[in-house]
């Protein structure tokens, strides 16, 4: 089973997810803070039942199942159409580089490529597949669909349209989250935006345009 050495990994986009990881760390401990800082300032104001009820609602709140991150995104780049079909159903797809940035494991095989990623100091792991379709669309257009599993779990679907245009390679992607996520994501998805551009700028993408929601 082949393992990360023998995938080579755009280094620029891996140093841009690191930089990434290592300050979404600390925006992640914002939420808790203002959390606690409402459950005291209630118990300040009030007394402790109120307290605790506005901080069970706001676990809640925060917790819940509400966000489905979905968008578009155009890029453009220097490479023939090939070569951007090729490293879209490849190991490495370019909208993927959070994943394969930070995988402890990569692993390919004949029905795609697997990441293996560990958190919590190895407490914790996860198995993502990769699976991609490729076609001519009507127009002469190449399609890579990617249907992304997490522990054989559907968790987002991308689709690239690649096609050639003015002297560049133009690549519409469309993606949608398979999962729903709490309010807790919410600081993180909207930061990540920018180290996203990051990572494809430094596989050699111009991002046009990027459209994002975060609505059901």
């Amino acid at each position: 089973m082949p393992s990360t050495s023998d995938v080579e990994r755009p280094s620029a986009a891996v140093n841009v997810v690191q930089r990434y990881h290592r300050r979404e760390r600390l925006l992640s401990g914002v939420l808790p803070v203002v959390v606690v800082g409402l459950f005291l300032g209630t118990y300040v104001v009030a007394s402790l039942a109120p307290a605790v009820v506005v901080g069970v609602a706001l676990l809640v709140v925060v917790r819940a199942p509400i966000l489905q991150p979905s968008g578009t995104v155009r890029l453009r780049t220097e490479a023939d159409v090939a070569t951007v079909v090729d490293a879209f159903r490849g190991p490495t797809p370019p909208v993927l580089a959070f994943q394969w940035g930070i995988a402890d494991e990569i692993a390919t095989g004949d029905e795609g490529v697997t990441y293996r990623m560990s958190y919590l100091f190895g407490a914790r792991s996860t198995r993502m597949t990769v699976q991609p379709r490729t076609e001519t669309t009507s127009a002469g257009a190449r399609r890579v669909e990617l249907e992304v599993t997490a522990n054989d779990q559907p968790w987002a679907t991308y689709t690239a349209t690649i096609r050639r245009e003015d002297g560049q390679t133009v690549v519409d992607v469309a993606y949608r989250s398979d999962r729903r996520f709490g309010l807790r994501r919410l600081p993180q998805q909207y930061y990540a935006e920018r180290y996203r551009d990051e990572t494809l700028t430094a596989q050699g993408y111009a991002v046009v345009e990027r459209d994002s929601q975060f609505g059901p």
